[in-house]
């Protein structure tokens, strides 16, 4: 016997990519990864974005979800693909998805992807931790602590087991600045240290909690209520900066440089 096939012609190709980035903020932190697909999956309905979908009997939105923050944890750089099957102005698409999406989730940016690799330019991330009831002066002692260890082993139960692992060797950058970075996912109350990580996205994951985990083994420190985490960017990591650059920035420097794609032009600015 043949392999079985779905009815009715194929799905339409996918014509054009477009990449954007959104944040979880406030409350909505504590969404997973799972509850944000849903929402996006019917906001793509709602705003009517003509999307490619997968063959098969149980079709499928073409979205490409990368390196999503951990429950609990809010972020400003959330990054994600979706496949269109009609040219439409990325500006345009992000608008209407912003609309159709709970405050909170709110699609900041877009571009059409112009080159590849998306997730590949991902191997850094920027956050910040909200220590609320310690000393800003105590956070300093066991960043520098951490920062002289050579190795920081903790241990994180996964689903086969509990696993040792180091956080040190994942950190590029690790400091308690004197004034907040940015604007805070949530306010505390003082006293509260501020710390500002960079880490590199490495198998396995260090995650802030990893870290926060390795701080309280060489210098004991225990916030007396759980931290309050944000990623402030994520992108490729310079090396010899130690900065997190933009993943979306090649993309609109060949938008720039090089001409629309045949065809697209006349359809490109038509409502959605």
């Amino acid at each position: 016997m043949g392999k079985r096939q779905p009815e009715g012609p194929p799905p339409a190709p996918a014509v054009q990519r477009i990449r954007l980035r959104y944040t979880k903020r406030g409350r909505l932190r504590f969404t997973s990864h799972r509850d944000f697909q849903r929402a996006f999956e019917r906001a793509l309905r709602r705003a009517e974005v003509p999307m490619a979908y997968s063959a098969g009997f149980t079709p499928h939105p073409k979205v490409s979800y990368a390196n999503a923050a951990p429950t609990g944890t809010g972020s400003e750089a959330e990054y994600l693909e979706i496949a269109l099957t009609r040219a439409r102005d990325p500006e345009r698409i992000r608008a209407l998805l912003d609309e159709s999406l709970p405050p909170g989730l709110d699609i900041i940016e877009a571009a059409e992807a112009r080159t590849s690799g998306l997730a590949d330019r991902l191997t850094a991330s920027v956050w910040e931790l909200r220590l609320a009831g310690v000393d800003r002066e105590e956070a300093r002692r066991a960043v520098d602590a951490f920062n002289a260890a050579g190795t920081v082993e903790v241990q994180r139960r996964t689903k086969n087991g509990v696993r040792t692992f180091d956080t040190r060797s994942a950190v590029v950058a690790l400091e308690s600045p004197e004034t907040p970075p940015s604007s805070a996912d949530r306010p505390t109350d003082q006293p509260c240290a501020i710390l500002r990580l960079v880490v590199r996205h490495v198998t396995p994951a260090v995650r802030p909690d990893d870290v926060l985990s390795g701080l309280r083994a060489v210098a004991d420190l225990a916030p007396p209520v759980p931290a309050a985490v944000t990623r402030l960017a994520q992108g490729l990591l310079d090396e010899e900066t130690g900065t997190v650059t933009d993943p979306l920035a090649p993309d609109r420097e060949a938008a720039a440089t090089e001409p629309h794609p045949a065809g697209a032009t006349a359809t490109a600015t038509a409502p959605v």
